[in-house]
């Protein structure tokens, strides 16, 4: 073929001829297209002026492909499905060059838990995806994971509609965390003990009133309510308030002051926990499952609690 006449080949005209081929006639053709009869008969013709050889040939009252358009459609057809198929194939998913970016949904105190190893594993996995981290609770990580605001989070939760799918992260029960040095609540405190102590509470709802309240019906002597963990430590260290915490938020923050004590929660209640969550609609994104199966990964490595 000419070299000037290659440069100047539509491609497009290509998928017209195979579509011609396929349909049986020029108007069938134009239908599934989307254009008029005219338009494909003038890519036709320009396929031809371009080729330097005809496409259809009269036969009766209608036209046929030539033997050389015919021989093109046969040899033609399969590129342009795999070009097709290309073209709407999933990107492919290299950590190593990708720079995604996730949007991460966390609870107050599965930062301190998950970032910090999350971050170096992606520097060495996926030096160039970045995450953008928003603090997310059970009331409010329902919608943002719905509304796209975060792609993953980890949190407590109790109830998920059935376009948010979970995997647990950690599974534990309730402690209480005290100060010994100024607080008398023993190994394995009583209900009446416990209740008989002041209280530092994190509160979702702004109020004097937590999760023991609402799920036990008691109330406990509430001098101070938070709206995070992230003090909890040093509000229980050196005071005579006594906090209720996950057994992982405990954990933290024992080790960051071995001085403290931790005790069973006096009250019956089943183990609960950390969850990672994520949109169904991301379940088969790699970026996604890259990241969530790093998360899993480093939570089995975190030290028990017990």
């Amino acid at each position: 073929m000419n070299d000037i006449r290659a440069r100047a080949l539509d491609l497009n005209l290509l998928r017209v001829l195979v579509a011609v081929a396929d349909a049986g006639s020029v108007t069938k053709a134009a239908a599934r297209l989307y254009l008029t009869q005219s338009a494909v008969s003038a890519a036709l013709g320009r396929l031809s002026e371009s080729l330097d050889t005809p496409m259809l040939v009269r036969h009766g009252r209608g036209v046929i492909l030539t033997s050389r358009a015919a021989r093109l459609v046969t040899e033609v057809r399969p590129l342009l499905e795999a070009m097709l198929q290309a073209s709407f194939a999933p990107a492919r998913f290299d950590p190593r060059t990708s720079e995604r970016i996730i949007r991460l949904g966390l609870a107050d105190y599965a930062d301190e838990l998950l970032l910090p190893p999350l971050l170096r594993r992606l520097g060495r996995d996926a030096p160039k995806m970045r995450l953008i981290c928003t603090p997310v609770q059970f009331r409010t990580v329902v919608e943002a994971l719905a509304t796209r605001r975060v792609d993953l989070a980890a949190t407590v939760i109790g109830k998920l509609p059935q376009a948010i799918l979970r995997t647990p992260l950690i599974r534990g029960h309730f402690v209480c965390l005290f100060d010994p040095r100024h607080v008398r609540l023993g190994a394995r405190p009583t209900q009446r003990t416990y209740l008989a102590q002041e209280h530092v509470i994190v509160s979702f709802n702004g109020d004097l009133r937590g999760t023991v309240e609402d799920a036990f019906g008691v109330e406990r002597r509430v001098r101070c309510s938070v709206a995070s963990f992230s003090a909890i430590g040093a509000i229980v260290d050196g005071s005579e308030l006594v906090a209720t915490l996950p057994e992982i938020v405990a954990a933290q923050l024992l080790r960051q002051r071995p001085h403290l004590r931790s005790a069973p929660f006096p009250f019956e209640h089943p183990a609960g926990g950390l969850d990672l969550l994520w949109p169904a609609a991301l379940d088969e994104d790699d970026a996604c499952a890259f990241v969530r199966a790093a998360i899993i990964d480093i939570v089995k490595q975190v030290p028990a609690t017990s």
